[in-house]
């Protein structure tokens, strides 16, 4: 008769856990019309638009902290130096441009990339007339963490909502497709530039900056099982692209 071994054993304990789990919800690869048809749309623009929100209020923490900001705010905060606009506008302005650069990549924008582009330079503006500047380094910090970790609720958030992503993502996945590199690379590298512009024009680099660019990708990745909506019928089809807090479901990028 034959014993199975130790490790034989324990890789079954493995797989009648995993068979019993209920499995988590999927991010799915929709285009824009059958993320309108894909069901519960009511919860998703709801969740999507608190989610744009609180990365708004996210985004006026962080500024206001004075530590450095994120970094796509590292060039609209840059260019609110030289131009009489609110940053918040910048951030529509900038948004809107990045979305003209979908065209040549053939990316479609979403419900959620357009309202992405516009709404969170509100909610930022918004944040920015009520939130005064920190006072103090403890203060500081506190407003700085608390950004950062609002941040990445947030990001998961519209993410979660299935509704498309951000016009900075959609760059970011629109030129690794059609590049053949790895996401981390192009996100990388258009990062640095951005990051680069906007500290020649004035832009705030700092602490929050590199806390940002390590902790938001773990934080969203954390985050996203509990926002990502499931939609049946739409995982049904065959449309699931990835495993909500599996490897590689948070880009890390500002998602935005």
């Amino acid at each position: 008769m034959h014993f199975p071994g130790v490790s034989g054993i324990i890789r079954g304990m493995r797989n009648n856990t995993a068979a019993s789990a209920p499995a988590r919800p999927g991010l799915l690869n929709l285009s824009p019309l059958e993320q309108l048809k894909a069901g519960k749309l009511k919860r998703r623009l709801l969740q999507l638009f608190v989610g744009l929100s609180l990365f708004g209020v996210s985004m006026g923490f962080v500024i206001q902290a004075g530590l450095g900001v994120f970094p796509w705010d590292v060039l609209h905060y840059g260019l609110a130096q030289h131009l009489p606009l609110s940053i918040g506008t910048i951030i529509i302005i900038t948004g809107l441009l990045v979305l003209l650069a979908w065209i040549p990549l053939r990316q479609a924008p979403g419900v959620g990339t357009i309202a992405n582009a516009v709404w969170i330079g509100v909610a930022t503006d918004v944040t920015l007339l009520f939130l005064a500047p920190a006072e103090g380094l403890p203060l500081q910090a506190v407003y700085m963490l608390g950004g950062i970790a609002l941040n990445g609720v947030a990001t998961a958030m519209y993410i979660g909502s299935q509704l498309g992503p951000g016009p900075r993502d959609g760059l970011m996945t629109g030129l690794s497709r059609m590049t053949g590199r790895s996401i981390r690379l192009v996100r990388t590298a258009l990062e640095v530039v951005v990051v680069a512009i906007g500290w020649s024009l004035g832009g705030v680099l700092g602490v929050g900056t590199i806390l940002f660019a390590l902790f938001i990708g773990p934080l969203t990745q954390f985050f996203l099982p509990y926002f990502t909506v499931r939609l049946p019928d739409a995982e049904a089809s065959g449309r699931d692209l990835l495993r909500a807090g599996g490897a590689g479901a948070a880009t890390g990028s500002r998602r935005r």
